[in-house]
């Protein structure tokens, strides 16, 4: 399996960063290459995404929930992956989030570098989409509770 690491500091309390990231099914609205995920329960969610233009789909098991912490995955069927995403309060509006994940590149392309390449630019954008769209939440948010 081949290992991509990306972190992003956004500009937003830990808690409403690790409530968004829990809201699976948004993923979509932020993740360019994810079409869809549904939530099947409490612990397995099953995706439904483009990589360079191959749907995949995959169930995985959150493994471990610590709240304003961490989530970490494995996948259960579909392609293989696993990883785990971090959040680490760095001043009281500003959160690093951390993702590190592991794929098996030989289910969707031969070429391993070409693939790790790809899907980590993927990741880099998505995570930059994430953090435009919780800052601007963040933004509306204090705004209205003002």
């Amino acid at each position: 399996m081949e290992k991509i690491e990306k972190s992003i500091e956004v500009n937003v309390p830990v808690h409403l960063v690790y409530s968004q990231w829990t809201e699976f099914e948004a993923f979509p609205r932020f993740m360019g290459g994810v079409k869809e995920v549904k939530k099947l329960d409490d612990n397995r969610l099953r995706w439904r995404a483009e990589i360079r233009g191959k749907e995949v789909e995959w169930d995985a098991r959150i493994t471990r929930q610590t709240p304003d912490e961490v989530i970490a995955w494995v996948s259960i069927s579909g392609i293989q992956n696993c990883g785990t995403v971090t959040f680490k309060s760095t001043d009281q509006n500003k959160t690093r989030i951390t993702l590190i994940m592991e794929i098996e590149s030989k289910e969707i392309s031969g070429n391993t570098e070409d693939f790790v390449r790809v899907v980590s630019g993927q990741i880099e954008g998505d995570m930059k989409h994430f953090k435009e769209f919780i800052e601007e939440r963040g933004e509306i948010g204090t705004e209205t509770e003002s």
